[in-house]
């Protein structure tokens, strides 16, 4: 790390426990770099899908934070990933989104790396120093990788908790989408990738917690979706639900009414829903799994009714890159698997009726927040605050579906990694003790 960073304490700009927020977290450029120090290094997040990788020498380009990453099916059938960083002048090895290959070699100086992330080749070899180790200049790897139910993590953090403690009580919920299927999920029709304007938390916190804007913000998709075509589809915005609060910033909400669901026809037609109950319970049935909106701590969401999961990329306080799939169960029927891909993209794919109100939405937000004004205005997160409970049937805390709660759980969580050193601050100022002695 750089001496000359500074790391702020943002306990001031999160008062919780009042449910108020400095909305200069979502602009202030010293904090964003904080972030992708102390937020996004220590982290799990999210890379791929298991079956995107099929024959060794498959690959898949992404990127954790800022950081551009490859990751890569070596020929053990081991999955790696790699920080996509040449270590001669820094220039990516990889500028391909996904494909197959046998080595990476970058096109500036033509060092070369296999798909295990060793260095193979280097041009002139010969003209470097009698102490130079070409097996010590191989590609930067991640410090864990792991997968859940077919979704690959990593972290650069050695000392992270293993993936399952990370996800926590998260699993239970996730489940409800992942593990439908004794075959398992699969992703079908690619990545879809577009740019907003604005913060990638805005993002995140929605899908961890607002159900609030549906009837509002999506008034005129609801209205299509209405037999009558008259108005907002009232069973499901006028309905019982709960929203579940994460300790670890993980956040879902969902209904809880059999009628509270706008998934496909041809999907729900599929299924067998005495079959589920009996794998997943009734609880998972008629709520997480029907429909409702989540959020895996940072960056990582997805939507359980049409399969949707994505990451929010962040590109600077102000822009995000939203990269999307779709997840269905492996043995769907093609024509399920593809009812499924073409009801998310009329959906929430990037011109999809719902994506679109969000993120101009998210946007709108961005657009005021380097006001002086408007950007520092104290944020109002108080919706359901002091009613979140155990209510016995849905894991851990759960409070009223309308509600904050999941986003001051989500803050809560940011706002500790914020004010905690990481890893690699904490081996820097080691060393620089001993330097001092």
């Amino acid at each position: 790390m750089r001496q000359d960073q500074e790391h702020q304490n943002v306990g001031r700009y999160v008062a919780l426990e009042r449910g108020l927020i400095d909305r200069a977290i979502f602009s202030d450029p010293a904090l964003y770099r904080q972030e992708l120090r102390r937020v996004f290094a220590p982290s799990w997040l999210f890379l791929a899908h298991e079956s995107q990788f099929k024959k060794p020498g498959d690959f898949f380009t992404t990127y954790m934070g800022e950081d551009p990453v490859i990751v890569a099916l070596g020929r053990d059938r081991k999955l790696r990933a790699f920080l996509n960083a040449c270590r001669h002048r820094g220039m990516r090895v990889c500028r391909a989104d996904a494909g197959a290959a046998k080595a990476f070699t970058c096109s500036y100086h033509g060092w070369s790396y296999d798909m295990a992330g060793k260095l193979i080749n280097v041009p002139n070899g010969e003209d470097y120093p009698a102490h130079f180790e070409q097996d010590q200049w191989g590609l930067t790897e991640v410090a864990q990788l792991d997968t859940y139910k077919g979704l690959v993590f990593a972290t650069w953090n050695p000392e992270a908790p293993p993936l399952d403690a990370a996800l926590g009580g998260m699993t239970w919920y996730l489940d409800a989408m992942l593990d439908r299927d004794p075959e398992g999920t699969e992703v079908v029709g690619g990545v879809h990738k577009w740019v907003l304007e604005g913060n990638w938390k805005l993002a995140a916190e929605q899908f961890a917690s607002d159900w609030y804007h549906v009837n509002i913000s999506h008034a005129s998709a609801l209205m299509v979706m209405s037999p009558s075509g008259k108005g907002p589809k009232t069973e499901i915005v006028q309905t019982p639900g709960r929203q579940y609060t994460d300790p670890l910033g993980h956040g879902a909400g969902f209904p809880t009414h059999p009628r509270s669901r706008f998934d496909d026809r041809v999907v729900h037609d599929h299924y067998d829903y005495e079959a589920l109950r009996e794998r997943l319970g009734d609880a998972r049935v008629e709520g997480p799994m029907t429909t409702g909106h989540a959020t895996v701590f940072p960056n990582f969401s997805y939507l359980p009714v049409n399969g949707s999961i994505r990451v929010w990329h962040p590109k600077g306080p102000d822009r995000m890159e939203v990269w999307a799939w779709t997840v269905v169960d492996r043995s769907m029927p093609d024509e399920v698997k593809d009812a499924q891909r073409l009801y998310n993209l009329r959906t929430f794919g990037p011109t999809g009726i719902f994506e679109q109100d969000d993120g101009e939405n998210w946007s709108e937000v961005q657009a005021t927040a380097h006001g002086f004004m408007a950007g520092s205005m104290t944020l109002n997160y108080q919706m359901g605050l002091g009613m979140e409970t155990d209510d016995g049937v849905h894991p851990g805390t759960t409070g009223r579906l309308y509600s904050d709660g999941a986003a001051r759980g989500f803050y809560a969580r940011w706002r500790d990694l914020m004010n905690t050193p990481a890893w690699h601050e904490k081996a820097t100022e080691q060393v620089t003790e001993k330097d001092t002695r």
